[in-house]
């Protein structure tokens, strides 16, 4: 014949206190009456708030980290991207760099302008030329030879 105990239930003002701890969707408050349940095993009110509270702890320690390694990626940058200019012709070349160069000192001696003023250039290269065309913020325009 099996054992017949008397386990309470615990009220709702406690079960929505757990539910707060867990994490879990509060549950309607509703007064409950203690009932009579059969069961084989006896069983404790007092034995199952320790693994509830065992349950609780390590969801909460895993939502944790997950924070702090989406943290960490965010600051991640992409890569910017490197390119360099070489222009070759009539066994001559120049790279973009000392394009840029010669057109400074145009800017600098030839227009005499300060090198701070200096804010963009646009360098067009005709290589069957040899001259590069150049703007220089968008109202000195002219050209030099390579």
């Amino acid at each position: 014949m099996a054992a017949v105990k008397k386990a309470t239930v615990k009220p709702a003002a406690k079960v929505a206190e757990a539910a707060v701890k867990t994490g879990a969707p509060k549950a309607v408050e509703k007064k409950t009456e203690e009932k009579k349940v059969e069961t084989a095993a006896p069983v404790k009110a007092e034995e199952v708030k320790p693994a509830e509270k065992k349950a609780a702890a390590p969801k909460a320690e895993k939502k944790a980290p997950a924070k702090k390694e989406a943290a960490k990626k965010a600051p991640a940058k992409k890569a910017e991207l490197k390119s360099q200019l070489h222009v070759q012709f009539a066994g001559k070349s120049y790279s973009q760099e000392d394009l840029v160069k010669i057109a400074k000192d145009v800017w600098k001696y030839d227009l005499k302008q300060k090198a701070g003023d200096l804010t963009s250039i646009e360098l067009y290269v005709k290589p069957e030329e040899s001259m590069v065309y150049y703007v220089m913020n968008k109202e000195f325009t002219g050209s030099f030879f390579i």
